[in-house]
């Protein structure tokens, strides 16, 4: 069987939902294709800062996933505790109540399930096509691409957009390399309490040898937490011998320069932002002060 669709996302995932109701609502039709008989829940927490929650309202779900979701803060002051397990310095608190240019920040630690089912319910029905393993894709002409699916089916389609994880065929068929090991162990998951759990609205996190482990409440009796474990000279949270190191997230960023003066193999750790965090830090104050 063959069908023609002008866009198709591989992928019923947060990145395949997402961009398929970020078009809906440009009034684009799409469809998800999915290999799996219902949607993927699995899964368990993000930690969503203020950007996020931006892009969240332009899709109009962010209102009611705030509802679900508790705000990381503490009276006047939303805030990370990060602790070293090896040093036995006191706690490094930082304040993550910034205003800017959009406003205060806002943190909060979404369950992946909730953002899913959220995403799914304002998409149009028939849009997400369940049981729809993708086994190969080939270019028919310069404009239009063949997915085959295990069923049989074919689909002629002008945009072929691929969100469909780490062993994505769409990936192998652009002549992606394949993913590699980063050295990196992770174990994460969420506990649900009967009654409230008793935690602060703050995100906790502890590192040292290697290993970095926190915890951050969802909701009044959902705490998500995180244990994760590299070795040592590959851990990307510590500086050696003058190396320039990039994090992929902005907490990363006084986590590793709280390392800055504890030792390691014998010698002091010296930790020091680059001159593009530097300008960052500076762009920001200004924005803040203009905004004020």
């Amino acid at each position: 069987m063959e069908e023609v669709a002008d866009i198709v996302i591989v992928g019923a995932g947060i990145a395949g939902l997402t961009t398929s109701l970020g078009l809906h609502r440009l009034g684009i039709r799409s469809f998800v294709l999915e290999s799996s008989e219902t949607l993927r829940v699995t899964g368990f927490a993000l930690t969503t800062w203020s950007n996020a929650w931006r892009a969240l309202d332009a899709l109009g779900i962010g209102h009611s996933l705030r509802q679900k979701h508790q705000l990381i803060e503490r009276s006047d002051r939303r805030r990370i505790v990060i602790t070293s397990t090896v040093s036995g310095e006191p706690p490094l608190e930082r304040s993550l109540k910034s205003k800017g240019k959009h406003g205060e920040g806002e943190i909060r630690c979404v369950r992946r399930k909730a953002l899913l089912e959220e995403l799914e319910r304002e998409l149009p029905s028939g849009t997400i096509r369940y049981s729809s393993k993708v086994v190969s894709i080939e270019d028919e002409s310069r404009h239009l691409t063949l997915v085959h699916l295990a069923d049989g089916t074919v689909i002629k389609t002008k945009v072929l957009i691929g969100c469909d994880g780490v062993n994505s065929m769409v990936s192998k068929w652009l002549g992606f390399k394949p993913p590699s090991f980063t050295g990196r162990s992770a174990i994460r998951g969420y506990t649900e309490f009967k009654g409230s759990h008793g935690f602060e609205p703050k995100s906790m996190r502890f590192f040292g040898k290697g290993t970095r482990s926190g915890l951050i409440p969802c909701d009044d009796q959902t705490v998500y937490w995180f244990f994760t474990w590299s070795p040592t000279s590959q851990d990307p949270n510590i500086v050696y011998g003058g190396r320039y190191v990039e994090f992929y997230d902005v907490m990363s960023v006084p986590m590793a320069i709280a390392l800055s003066g504890q030792p390691l193999l014998g010698q002091p750790v010296m930790v020091k932002p680059s001159e593009a965090e530097k300008n960052l830090v500076l762009s920001t104050t200004s924005v803040a002060g203009a905004s004020g």
